[in-house]
């Protein structure tokens, strides 16, 4: 079915309500998602993206229903990735003739996932420019390792929209399609999940590709992603979020983050969140079990953070591998400027502690002197250096 995005540009794709992960397992989603795709009708026809392969039936059927398939005169894949182009194959058997316009890296990418097809691939590089007729016409930007190397956005002139592909997207089902049609709350929390969890790795890249679509100097009405609601109420507030996200972003918030055996190192948790609270009553505090609590949520409360402190008992001489494993996904994200303090406890040889320095200096983060070491159960005299490592997280000190 298709929703009008603005003039002769509909949005064509599918809302999925039921979706609950994506790369896999790897990313969690809790409020649906959707395949942006979208159909301009000027003097030219042109296919902006497909949908995903489970439901790439379901999306030609609907955009055979809006067009006749011959009359489609070109196709731009912004991003090759499945999600995105997951129904080319069955809709080129349809019309194998039509020009796809893409990236010289995104041949790459549909060749490698889906064989060489033979299709009329056209590569574009940033400024280059089709004409869509009736005055307007679409303009490459690519926006190379947001967030795979083959990824552009395309912004269509006269209607001034932005299709902006992966970046400024969510994870987010909106059935009214737009932004201001969202819940405020939702929108914005997905957004910078979505970023955090997607994006953060790239961010001096972030920077330069928005100072580059800025000095474009070209009025942009709407944003249109790939995923979630497109931007048309105040489009440029996901752009300047996106600006301070990519510049080290934090908020004044400490996170803790453990897992335990015999809560022991629960219990250091809970004191530490209780004298952050004391020495800085007015900074937001999370803790989180490591092994009840959606990985890619508690990155996003990292990522809000200007400090976390990580916990886990010595096992096998060494960390739980709940710990280890999000340690990894921590240090992937590269986030910057962010202070780290490590507390465990230990039965006989009490490594653990030293493991979480190690790993959290190698993720990035400035890894406080002061940690805690408590043998088999924390007691008042590892209760009495709570007050010092907290300090410690919250100093603005280099």
């Amino acid at each position: 079915m298709k929703k009008l995005v603005k003039n002769n540009v509909d949005w064509v794709g599918y809302i999925d309500w039921e979706l609950d992960s994506f790369h896999g397992d790897d990313y969690s989603i809790m409020n649906g998602s959707s395949q942006n795709a979208y159909l301009i009708r000027e003097e030219k026809n042109i296919l902006v993206d497909t949908v995903w392969a489970p439901h790439r039936f379901e999306f030609i059927e609907n955009l055979k229903s809006e067009i006749d398939l011959e009359e489609i005169d070109y196709i731009i894949i912004n991003h090759g990735e499945i999600d995105h182009s997951g129904a080319i194959v069955d809709l080129m058997k349809l019309i194998p003739e039509t020009p796809i316009y893409c990236t010289a890296n995104a041949i790459k990418s549909l060749e490698g996932q889906y064989g060489k097809q033979d299709w009329n691939f056209n590569v574009v590089k940033t400024g280059d420019s089709l004409d869509i007729g009736n005055g307007k016409s679409l303009i490459f930007v690519e926006m190379k390792m947001l967030h795979w190397p083959d990824s552009m956005a395309v912004y269509m002139t006269g209607d001034n929209i932005l299709f902006s592909n992966d970046a400024f997207g969510q994870h987010y089902a909106v059935e009214e399609l737009f932004n201001d049609k969202a819940d405020p709350c939702l929108l914005d929390r997905e957004a910078m999940k979505y970023y955090a969890n997607i994006l953060n790795p790239f961010s001096p890249l972030v920077s330069k590709k928005i100072e580059e679509v800025v000095g474009l100097g070209v009025p942009i009405d709407i944003i249109a992603p790939s995923h979630g609601a497109i931007w048309r109420d105040n489009p440029l507030q996901i752009v300047e979020k996106y600006a301070k996200w990519a510049d080290a972003y934090s908020e004044d918030q400490v996170t803790i983050v453990f897992d335990t055996m015999w809560e022991g190192t629960t219990k250091i948790a809970y004191e530490i969140a209780r004298e952050v609270s004391k020495q800085s009553p007015d900074t937001i505090v999370k803790v989180f079990n490591i092994a009840k609590t959606d990985k890619n949520e508690i990155m996003t409360e990292v990522f809000k953070s200007k400090a976390i402190a990580v916990g886990s008992p010595t096992v096998g001489n060494n960390i739980l591998s709940t710990v280890a494993g999000w340690l990894h996904f921590l240090k992937s994200l590269k986030f910057k400027n962010k202070r780290a303090a490590a507390f465990g406890c230990y039965g006989w040889s009490g490594e653990g502690v030293q493991v979480l320095v190690e790993k959290l200096e190698d993720a990035g983060f400035k890894v406080s002197d002061v940690n805690i070491k408590s043998m088999w159960n924390p007691d008042e005299s590892d209760f009495e250096k709570v007050p010092e490592l907290v300090s410690s997280l919250l100093s603005q000190e280099d």
